[in-house]
């Protein structure tokens, strides 16, 4: 008896690990975040004028569009012309981004205004 025991905790503790190495690949996939649209430079705080003005002047000057989600802040990889522009539009307003999120970078494939 104590044998089959060993035996159900090592397949336990193996099956656990697998789950726990599936997350970073589970995190990496596509998802849906609503934030605020600023930069990658100032993140939640802007530097100068309203987080709009700051966050087109900092794009303007080389950031990257970012997406400020409570703590996190991602840097949005995006070259589309016609989502560049719904990210302007919405600087320093509430959007919902889809795309591919890689740590605290997200590869962007859709930008609406927050409802």
């Amino acid at each position: 008896m104590g044998s089959l025991r060993r035996w159900a905790v090592i397949a336990v503790v193996a099956g656990c690990a697998s789950l726990m190495a599936s997350f970073p690949a589970l995190a990496a996939g596509k998802q849906t975040l609503t934030g605020e649209v600023g930069d990658a430079m100032c993140g939640k705080t802007h530097m100068e004028g309203t987080a709009a003005e700051c966050t087109r002047s900092c794009v303007q000057h080389g950031s990257k569009y970012a997406l400020i989600v409570g703590d996190k802040v991602y840097a949005l990889n995006v070259s589309d012309k016609a989502l560049l522009a719904t990210l302007d539009k919405q600087a320093g307003k509430q959007a919902t981004v889809t795309g591919t999120v890689d740590g605290t970078n997200l590869d962007v494939s859709s930008v609406v205004a927050a409802k």
